[in-house]
């Protein structure tokens, strides 16, 4: 069982098995054919269980009701080499492991957003809701984020008919303080190795991470430590630090939203993607997001021309995926060294 040497897959076997494996919870899905919609299985939280083919066996494949012969697995992670260790929780994806113990001919394993963006580019306009104005340019590079138990990046390029998703480590770039805010609380975050990157701020420990900052530079004591305490507490206007918290975060994503713009220049749209970035669009359709994603002098014009958009789809990873196993060859997914065969 080994990696494969073509960069491109052309097909895959059916049923294909997809997955779409965060830091805190996986979800898979299963396609029986071409022509079916995707059946999702219930979350499963990747603490739960020791391995994905533990959580594929006990929890997933007995409600399926037939055995896949392919998977394609969207992974919080770098996808490099024969075993790959999420960056954010316990499991290590063993491709070969994963053929071993379900049976498969044919597994491929991507970055997750990758299949984010691929989803960008599958699903309809009425699983995203605009965010200010711009307009999109048809078949220009568009670019995705997601904050939720990291912060993932990913762009998403048109050309010679199909659609190229480009992976990376976008989210942790380093984020610097700006106003005279910023720097009151910068010495409060917590750093790794001395750096603030944008994912220890826009995650969901990085929105505890921001609260306790407001909270010690205000000399006041911090009365969550649960990220979606603090979300409903901001949201709900209960708590005027929890509000600060969630708006200076809308406006630090949307620092990094117009950096990732300009990089991929993303004219046609920038995408938020996850479900924190659902859970505070409320907020995010304040002026704070926009603003802070249109102040990039000398190119603020540019910026205001860029539509960005959160995605409402509740399994858009797995929508792109299915799109991807129906035609591969509508998307421009390089699988050399990421496509292990039995």
């Amino acid at each position: 069982m080994t990696a494969s040497a073509p960069s491109l897959t052309s097909s895959f076997a059916f049923p294909i098995l997809i997955g779409d494996i965060g830091g805190t919870n996986a979800r898979f899905a299963i396609l029986a054919d071409a022509e079916s919609e995707p059946r999702v299985f219930p979350t499963v939280p990747t603490g739960g269980f020791p391995s994905i083919e533990a959580a594929l066996e006990q929890a997933v494949l007995p409600q399926a009701g037939l055995r896949p012969r392919s998977a394609i697995m969207a992974v919080a992670a770098p996808v490099k080499g024969d075993q790959i260790p999420l960056t954010n929780a316990g499991w290590v994806i063993t491709p070969s492991d994963m053929i071993a113990a379900l049976g498969l001919v044919e597994v491929v394993v991507i970055n997750d957003f990758e299949a984010q963006a691929l989803a960008v580019a599958a699903i309809s306009k009425g699983d995203h809701e605009r965010i200010g104005g711009g307009a999109a340019l048809e078949g220009a590079s568009c670019a995705i984020l997601g904050p939720g138990t990291g912060l993932g990046v990913a762009g998403l390029l048109h050309a010679r008919g199909a659609y190229f998703p480009v992976p990376g480590e976008g989210g942790h770039v380093d984020l610097g303080p700006r106003s005279a805010r910023d720097l009151a609380l910068w010495p409060h975050l917590e750093a790794i190795d001395g750096r603030i990157s944008a994912e220890q701020i826009l995650c969901g420990r990085g929105i505890v991470n921001l609260y306790r900052a407001l909270c010690l530079a205000d000399g006041l004591t911090p009365q969550f430590s649960d990220p979606a305490d603090v979300t409903t507490a901001a949201l709900g206007g209960t708590d005027k630090t929890a509000e600060e918290t969630i708006s200076l975060f809308s406006t630090y994503l949307g620092r990094v939203a117009g950096d990732m713009a300009m990089i991929f220049m993303a004219r046609g749209g920038v995408y938020l993607a996850g479900g924190i970035s659902q859970k505070i669009l409320p907020a995010l359709k304040k002026p704070e997001f926009r603003a802070a994603f249109e102040d990039k002098a000398p190119h603020s014009a540019l910026l205001r021309s860029i539509p960005t958009s959160v995605v409402t789809h509740p399994f858009a990873a797995l929508s792109g995926l299915a799109a991807y196993a129906r035609t591969p060859g509508r998307f421009g997914v390089a699988t050399e060294g990421r496509c292990w065969f039995g």
